[in-house]
C-alpha cells in the first residue's frame, strides 16, 4: 500500500531534492496561474484614467472634447487585440508578455514625460498614440495571462475568467494605494507607475506562464474558491481603506501602512500554489502501485518531469473531440460551412456569425455606455462640484465594484449554468438593465448619487466583460480563442468612440459654452473648459441608457437564439477527452513520449 503524500513530502523535501521541487514549483500550473495574477493585477491601468486625466486636460490646456477623444484612443488601444491575439496563434506566450511589457512602458512613461513638462508639448495625435500604445499592452498581458490560463483549466472557464478579470478590475484601487504609498499624493507620478510596475511583472514572469497539458484534478474548483476568498478578503480591505481615506486624513506613514498589507494579500495566493504543487511533487515520489489516487500519477508526472514543452498546438489536441476522423478544417476554408455551437469555428466562420453579430451590437452598447461614463468619471464629479479627494474615492469605488462585477459574472454565472443551465447570454441582459440604472443616477443626480452610481456601474462594467468571454469561449469553441477573444471586444472601442467623442464630449462642451456666454465670456478668454452644474452630463447620459436598454433587447435576441445549447451539458467533451487521456496516457504519446 502506497504511503501518504504528505509522509512522502517530508522524506522528497530534504538534502538536495529541495532544488528540484524549486524547479517543479516555478514550471508548475499552479505557480503559472499565480503568476497570471499578478500580470492581472497590472493590467487595469486604462481605468485609472479618471484620475489622471484632469492633470492631462490642465497642464495641455484640452477641451472637454479633445479629452474624450485622447480617452477613445486609451479604448481602442485596450481593446482592439486582434493583433496580439494573431502574433499568439505563431509565437510562444513569453514573447507575446515581452511585446506588452516594451508596449506599456513606452506608452506611459512618454505620457509622464509630457505632463511633467520634461519634453515640448506633444500635438494631439501624438498624445493619442502614446496612450493608445500602452492601453494596448493590456491585450498582450491578458492574451499572454488569461487566455493561457483558461487553456490550461478548461473546465473552469468561467471561474478562471471572473477570477482574472476580476484581478484587473481591482487594479485601479490596487495601484491608487501602491502610488499614494510611494509617490503621495501626485497624480502625475501615477502615470509613472502605471509605466513600470505593470511592465516589470510581466518580464518577471515572463518564462513561467504557457500553455500546459490539462490535469485532471478532482479538487480544482475548491482551490479556485481558495483564490476567491483572498481576492475578496483584498477587495473588501481596499474598500474599507478608500472609505477611510474618505473620513480621516491619512499621514505618508498611514498610506505605507495600507500598501504593505495590500502587498501581503498580493501574495497569499502563492502560498496555496505551493500547496498544491506540493501535493502534485508528493504523488509524484511515493512508490508506485494500482491505488487510485486523487490526481493521476502518469498525468502529473508528465506535467511535472519535463514534458510541459510541447511540440502542437495545446489546444488542438484539448479541442480534437473523441474519436473524430474528420480532416481539420483550414482558418480560412468553410466560412459559411458552420459547425454547431461549442465546436470548435475558424476565425472567419466565428465572425460573420449570426451569433457574434448579435453579441458585436450587445457589446457595442454595454461597453460603449460603460466605458464613457468610466472614462467621464473625473470630469462627472468636478462638474457636481465634488473635490478632487472625493473623485479618487469614486475611481476606487468603481474599481473595486468592477472586481465584484467580474468575480461575480465569473463564478455565480458558472454555478448557475452547471447546476440549472440557466444561461451567461441571460445574465448579460440583465447586468446590462442594471447598467441602465446607473446612468440614469448620473443623468439626474441627488445628494451622494455619484457613490451609488459609481459602484452600480462599476459592478455592471465588470460583469459584461468576463460573459461576453466566457460566452465566446462556449459557442465558437477554444481553438482560435487568442483571436476570437480579442475580436470580441472590437466592438467597445466603436461604442466608445461615438458615444464618447461624437456625444458626450460634445454635448459637455456645448454646456459648457452656454454657461460661458451667460457670463459674458467666450472660449478665448479661458484656458480650461470646464462645465458646473447638473445639467452638463444629464442629456449624455440619457443616451447613454437608452442605448444600453438597446444592448439589453440584443442580448435578449441572443438569449432566445442559444437556448437549446445552454440547456445541454457543454463541458461534456472536456471531460470525456480528459478521461480518454488518462486511461490511455494519451498526453505522453502525443508529446513525443518523454
Amino acid at each position: 500500500m502506497a504511503e501518504p503524500p504528505w509522509t512522502t513530502l517530508k522524506t522528497t523535501l530534504r538534502g538536495g531534492t529541495t532544488a528540484e521541487f524549486a524547479v517543479h514549483l516555478i514550471r508548475g500550473r499552479w505557480f503559472s496561474l499565480f503568476a497570471s495574477f499578478l500580470i492581472m493585477y497590472g493590467a487595469g491601468a486604462t481605468y485609472l484614467f479618471g484620475v489622471y486625466s484632469k492633470e492631462i486636460k490642465s497642464t495641455l490646456g484640452y477641451d472637454q472634447t479633445t479629452l474624450n477623444l485622447l480617452g477613445f484612443f486609451k479604448d481602442l488601444g485596450a481593446n482592439v487585440g486582434v493583433l496580439s491575439g494573431l502574433i499568439a496563434e505563431v509565437t510562444p506566450t513569453w514573447f507575446v508578455l515581452l511585446i506588452g511589457s516594451a508596449m506599456n512602458f513606452t506608452g506611459y512613461f512618454m505620457i509622464w514625460l509630457t505632463i511633467t513638462n520634461r519634453i515640448a508639448k506633444p500635438k494631439v495625435w501624438q498624445m493619442c498614440m502614446y496612450i493608445c500604445i500602452g492601453a494596448n499592452s493590456q491585450n498582450f498581458a491578458n492574451t499572454g495571462a488569461l487566455v493561457t490560463s483558461v487553456r490550461n483549466f478548461p473546465e473552469s472557464r468561467g471561474v478562471m475568467l471572473g477570477l482574472l478579470k476580476g484581478f484587473t478590475g481591482l487594479s485601479g484601487a490596487l495601484m491608487t494605494q501602491l502610488y499614494l504609498a510611494v509617490y503621495g499624493n501626485d497624480s502625475k507620478s501615477l502615470v509613472l507607475l502605471i509605466a513600470w510596475l505593470p511592465a516589470a511583472l510581466s518580464v518577471i514572469f515572463v518564462y513561467t506562464i504557457r500553455p500546459m497539458k490539462v490535469v485532471k484534478h478532482r479538487n480544482e474548483l475548491r482551490v479556485l474558491y481558495h483564490f476567491l476568498y483572498i481576492s475578496i478578503g483584498l477587495a473588501l480591505f481596499l474598500m474599507a481603506v478608500t472609505i477611510a481615506e474618505k473620513l480621516v486624513t491619512f499621514s505618508q506613514t498611514g498610506y505605507a501602512l495600507s500598501a504593505t498589507v495590500v502587498c501581503a494579500l498580493l501574495f497569499v495566493p502563492l502560498f496555496i500554489s505551493i500547496r498544491e504543487e506540493l501535493i502534485v511533487w508528493a504523488y509524484l515520489n511515493q512508490p508506485k502501485d494500482n491505488t487510485k489516487t486523487a490526481i493521476d500519477p502518469p498525468s502529473v508526472e508528465d506535467q511535472a518531469r519535463g514534458n510541459t514543452k510541447t511540440t502542437i498546438d495545446p489546444p488542438s489536441v484539448l479541442n480534437q473531440p473523441k474519436g473524430n476522423t474528420k480532416p481539420e478544417t483550414k482558418c480560412f476554408q468553410s466560412i459559411f460551412k458552420k459547425p454547431e455551437r461549442g465546436e470548435d469555428y475558424t476565425i472567419l466562420q466565428a465572425l460573420l456569425s449570426t451569433d457574434m453579430l448579435i453579441l458585436f451590437l450587445a457589446t457595442f452598447c454595454g461597453l460603449g455606455s460603460s466605458l464613457t461614463a468610466v472614462d467621464n468619471l473625473g470630469q462627472i464629479g468636478e462638474s457636481l462640484g465634488y473635490p478632487t479627494k472625493t473623485i479618487k474615492t469614486f475611481v476606487s469605488l468603481l474599481s473595486i465594484w468592477n472586481y465584484f462585477g467580474r468575480i461575480f459574472s465569473g463564478f455565480v454565472s458558472e454555478t448557475l449554468l452547471v447546476k440549472y443551465k440557466f444561461p451567461r447570454t441571460l445574465m448579460m441582459t440583465l447586468v446590462l438593465f442594471l447598467a441602465c440604472a446607473g446612468h440614469l443616477l448620473i443623468a439626474f443626480p441627488l445628494p451622494g448619487s455619484v457613490y451609488v452610481a459609481s459602484v452600480i456601474i462599476g459592478f455592471s462594467f465588470g460583469a459584461q466583460l468576463p460573459l461576453i468571454f466566457a460566452i465566446i469561449s462556449e459557442i465558437f469553441g477554444l481553438k482560435y480563442y487568442s483571436t476570437l477573444f480579442n475580436c470580441g471586444q472590437l466592438a467597445s472601442p466603436l461604442g466608445s468612440y461615438i458615444l464618447n467623442v461624437r456625444v458626450t464630449g460634445p454635448l459637455y462642451d456645448m454646456e459648457a459654452m452656454r454657461v460661458l456666454k451667460r457670463k459674458g465670456l467666450g472660449r478665448s478668454d479661458v484656458k480650461e473648459l470646464v462645465c458646473m452644474g447638473a445639467r452638463c452630463y444629464r442629456l449624455a447620459f440619457v443616451i447613454l441608457a437608452s442605448v444600453t436598454f438597446l444592448g439589453a433587447l440584443a442580448s435578449l435576441v441572443l438569449v432566445a437564439r442559444t437556448r437549446d445549447f445552454y440547456r445541454g451539458d457543454i463541458y461534456r467533451r472536456f471531460r470525456e477527452e480528459a478521461e480518454e487521456m488518462e486511461r490511455g496516457g494519451d498526453l505522453r504519446s502525443v508529446n513525443g513520449g518523454k
